[in-house]
């Protein structure tokens, strides 16, 4: 277990991201995704990650679904503010009606009277950052919801954030392939006692290694349009897939494992949450528990990184624009 800010949040030191359990990287099975949720539960996984924008509140639904009767087991955490249409553009909102609408809403597809945890999903540069959180502070207020953070917030935002009301989790991208929150949102997390929450530790599945061609990924997986995914930067980012695959092989565990593992070592404050639709990918992510590193370890980890530093952004330029705000 592990705390998340200083209001009381405690979770397991592994999560569960829900968002692939909807259409997004191919078609996963909801029945199979259901029963990885209940795995989790009964392993012990008290976090579970979605938001209202994955699969127009679909996966809400799903989650909601398949955590009823385990309710007081879990800590449920999702997301708003991050709005997707059905033509495929998509908008932030931040105004302070638009957190209560969207609250509401979330509370009914995840049939529950309280949210957990409850995040700004991308910051939204035309509304005042405390105007936004101020309108979440009135949720916890009224009970609907327990504990606040943002997700992909630059060091400025995320000061006058907890200002306001005090953040218990700020959720960003963080693997040993993407590592540009320790400049600056890692440090600011530890210098205000706020928990960080890891998402897509293993890069969308690049890290995991079973990714070697563009061609094995179904035409709607999103990753297709993802630049690390894409041609001559592939080729070049499996350079540290593999390095990073001797040392899981040295350990005995599978090479996502030891990523894993990596980002829960990285601090007792962060919590990762891998994306896992199936049984079987969920068993093999829960072992990076067993894992633990020697200094030595860590020190051929971190040459292999910086050795094989990754190429191209982890989204497509549009989306990129809309991060670290």
């Amino acid at each position: 277990m592990r705390n998340l800010g200083n209001q009381g949040l405690e979770v397991s030191a592994m999560g569960l991201g829900c968002m692939g359990m909807t259409p997004l990287y191919g078609t996963p099975d909801p029945q199979e995704a259901k029963r990885t949720i209940h795995r989790a539960v009964d392993a012990g996984v008290t976090m579970f990650d979605t938001a209202d924008a994955y699969n127009g509140g679909k996966n809400e639904i799903l989650v909601g679904e398949a955590l009823k009767g385990r309710r007081d087991q879990v800590c449920l955490a999702t997301k708003f503010g991050n709005i997707r249409f059905p033509d495929g553009t998509s908008t932030v909102s931040g105004k302070p009606e638009y957190v209560a609408e969207a609250c509401e809403k979330s509370l009914d597809r995840l049939g529950v009277d309280t949210i957990d945890l409850y995040y700004v999903h991308r910051i939204d540069t035309t509304v005042p950052i405390e105007d936004t959180v101020g309108a979440m502070a009135r949720l916890v207020e009224a009970g609907k919801v327990r504990h606040i953070g943002l997700s992909e917030a630059g060091e400025e935002t995320i000061r006058r954030a907890h200002a306001v009301h005090p953040l218990s989790a700020i959720q960003t991208e963080y693997s040993l392939a993407t590592r540009d929150v320790e400049n600056s949102t890692l440090p600011v997390c530890d210098e205000l006692g706020i928990g960080f929450v890891a998402y897509s530790p293993l890069s969308r599945g690049l890290l995991a290694g079973e990714i070697r061609d563009l061609n094995q990924l179904t035409e709607n997986d999103r990753r297709r349009a993802m630049p690390r995914f894409q041609g001559d930067n592939l080729d070049h980012n499996l350079q540290l897939v593999d390095a990073i695959a001797t040392m899981a092989d040295q350990k005995g565990v599978s090479t996502a494992a030891l990523c894993i593992a990596w980002v829960m070592a990285q601090g007792d404050t962060i919590v990762p949450i891998p994306g896992c639709s199936r049984i079987k990918t969920f068993d093999d992510a829960l072992s990076a528990l067993t894992v633990r590193f020697d200094a030595e370890e860590l020190d051929q980890i971190e040459r292999a990184s910086h050795a094989n530093t990754v190429l191209g952004t982890r989204y497509p330029e549009k989306q990129m624009a809309r991060l670290g705000k």
